[in-house]
């Protein structure tokens, strides 16, 4: 009898051990919902905080528990679609003043590294092509939440910081907004259901 039960624990320990590792998952952002938002601010003559978004975007992350370090994410984003409550000052930064969105209608980031830094956190190394330009970008990243939802799916949630630098990506009059306008602070807040 203790033979079978040996023999028993043996077939579980290796069944267990031959259970492939979890497989990386990969989401889509949120869109349709209206889940997903890339949101900005840049000081007005160091008086007060602009803000804007991005209304039109898309995108997609792997999220890999097991190996985190595999992690990434691409996002394309629609320049025409910037948005800062305001008709005109929009009109004014889609032109080729600034983000030229005639000639550069599409932003895009792509990661290549991710760094865990907590439990839910980590850095997100990446390149952003913005006004023709690619620079690498760090993305502080923290996870919101992640499970099932009403409708039989399952969502994973972040939330995103960085800051980008106006003068990096040679818009034309980036210089009128003075060196307060320097730092444009960038806010992710990123749903995502899985595939």
């Amino acid at each position: 009898m203790k033979l079978k039960h040996l023999f028993a624990s043996l077939f579980i320990a290796m069944a267990a051990f031959a259970m492939p590792v979890q497989a990386a998952e990969n989401y889509n952002f949120d869109i349709k919902g209206q889940h997903a938002f890339i949101q900005f601010k840049i000081k007005h003559l160091g008086y007060s905080w602009l803000l804007g978004s991005f209304k039109t975007f898309d995108g997609s992350f792997i999220y890999n528990a097991q190996q985190p370090e595999k992690n990434s994410v691409t996002v394309s984003i629609d320049i025409a679609s910037l948005d800062t409550n305001h008709a005109l000052r929009n009109k004014h930064l889609r032109s080729d003043d600034f983000f030229d969105a005639a000639k550069y209608p599409t932003a895009s980031f792509k990661s290549n590294s991710y760094k865990v830094t907590g439990k839910d956190t980590g850095i997100l190394h990446g390149t952003l092509n913005l006004h023709g330009i690619n620079k690498e970008i760090d993305i502080q990243l923290s996870q919101i939440g992640t499970g099932k939802d009403p409708w039989g799916g399952y969502r994973r949630g972040f939330e995103g910081h960085a800051t980008l630098h106006l003068s990096d990506y040679k818009m034309k009059k980036a210089a009128m907004l003075g060196p307060v306008a320097e730092n444009i602070e960038l806010f992710l807040s990123i749903e995502g259901i899985r595939q």
